[in-house]
């Protein structure tokens, strides 16, 4: 400050001044860092041929995405005075759950002829259907996260390591929230994979951005489909909502879908994230029955009831496609909400067993031969307190 003049050296000889100026300086550098750690992974959004595709859409109105459904968005002072309180007391495991470890050699030769699933955790799921192979909503990243240092951590390494994948036919993305569409693992899969990614509508700007192919990049809009091998992927409504940027501006900018694998003689239904909504039942009608569903069964809370179905909703889902086995998906692996990380399962179980529905729990890494048996509950987590139903309700509205 020695050349500036005398009202500038007066001013800066304040101390406050200089604390201030620190202060900003340290929260800009912080801003910084976080934009720069977060840059690619957020993604981008739809232009030109794809934006003239996702305004085309009849579930695009106002500028943005719209459920079939009207979601009542949860009061931000309830939803932020909620987290505040902490929860359960058992929001993450007291040590890591057991993982079946799998290798090479599990999937070593061509995909079974019949229908097997295995579990990675959370939603990840790796479906081989008539000789072919569908991974879904792969998630390898230490955290679902934008930042590479923060937010939700796994519970346990995953059981399948990427070197270990089998020869993929396709990769499927309910929607692009980062526990659902992770981008270190896309960069990944292009370059261990030739397989086509099925998206719903507007994802494909993500996956573009990162350098995907376009020509590897399915697109579809509820009740679209495509092919690959012997099967037809038809992306199916859901009741949810999508965004990837830190302050959201993004919000529904992309749909959001389950999806429904049907080969020659076996169907397979996954329910990306959703609340309940009467076109589940339009859904079994019109795609099913299935063999298998794979329904998200956790994150819920009743102040989200429109965009997570919860335990007992899952189990109402499950019945309203015409489900014959259901493997409860999107708990076990993250915490992402403030139930008890083993809620989830106690809960479906209770429901499953009331509804006589036949569920099986394999463990992260497990895989479950949908023709071999039906119901196959095999306890691999603890036992620790949780809330009933009838405690911790969760009902959607509109219905």
């Amino acid at each position: 400050m020695a050349g500036a003049p005398r009202f500038l050296r007066r001013l800066w000889s304040r101390r406050w001044l200089r604390v201030l100026v620190g202060v900003l300086a340290l929260v800009s550098s912080f801003v910084g860092f976080l934009v720069v750690d977060a840059w690619e992974a957020t993604g981008a959004r739809a232009r030109g041929e794809r934006l003239t595709r996702v305004e085309a859409s009849p579930h695009w109105k106002d500028d943005r995405f719209v459920d079939l459904l009207p979601r009542q968005e949860p009061a931000i002072v309830q939803a932020t005075w909620k987290w505040l309180s902490g929860g359960s007391a058992f929001r993450t495991p007291e040590q890591p759950p057991p993982v079946i470890g799998l290798g090479v050699e599990h999937f070593a030769g061509p995909a079974p002829d019949g229908l097997r699933v295995t579990w990675l955790g959370h939603s990840t799921l790796l479906v081989e259907i008539e000789g072919s192979r569908v991974l879904i909503d792969p998630i390898w990243s230490e955290r679902s996260s934008p930042f590479t240092w923060a937010g939700p951590r796994r519970f346990y390494p995953p059981p399948l390591a990427l070197d270990a994948l089998p020869k993929l036919d396709a990769v499927v993305i309910s929607h692009d929230h980062y526990d659902h569409l992770d981008y270190p693992t896309v960069l990944e899969l292009v370059k261990r994979s030739t397989a086509p990614f099925f998206v719903p509508l507007g994802v494909g700007a993500h996956l573009e951005f990162w350098g995907v192919p376009p020509g590897r990049i399915v697109e579809l809009d509820w009740w679209q489909e495509g092919k690959v091998s012997d099967l037809t992927l038809v992306a199916t409504p859901a009741r949810h909502f999508s965004g990837r940027s830190l302050v959201m501006t993004d919000k529904d900018q992309t749909l959001w879908a389950g999806w429904a694998i049907l080969g020659r003689s076996h169907r397979a239904y996954y329910s990306g994230d959703t609340a309940m909504f009467p076109t589940f039942a339009e859904i079994g009608q019109r795609l099913g029955p299935f063999d298998v569903t794979m329904i998200e069964a956790g994150a819920y809370n009743a102040l989200w009831a429109d965009v997570h179905l919860g335990p007992e909703q899952a189990v109402l889902a499950h019945r309203m496609v015409r489900g014959r086995l259901m493997i409860p998906v999107h708990w076990g692996l993250f915490d992402l909400a403030l139930h008890g990380w083993t809620e989830p399962i106690e809960r479906v179980i209770a429901a499953a067993r009331a509804a006589g529905v036949d569920v099986a729990t394999p463990r992260p890494g497990g895989a479950v031969d949908v023709d071999a048996a039906a119901s196959r509950v095999a306890r691999w987590w603890p036992e620790v307190e949780w809330n009933t139903a009838l405690q911790e309700p969760v009902v959607s509205s509109g219905l």
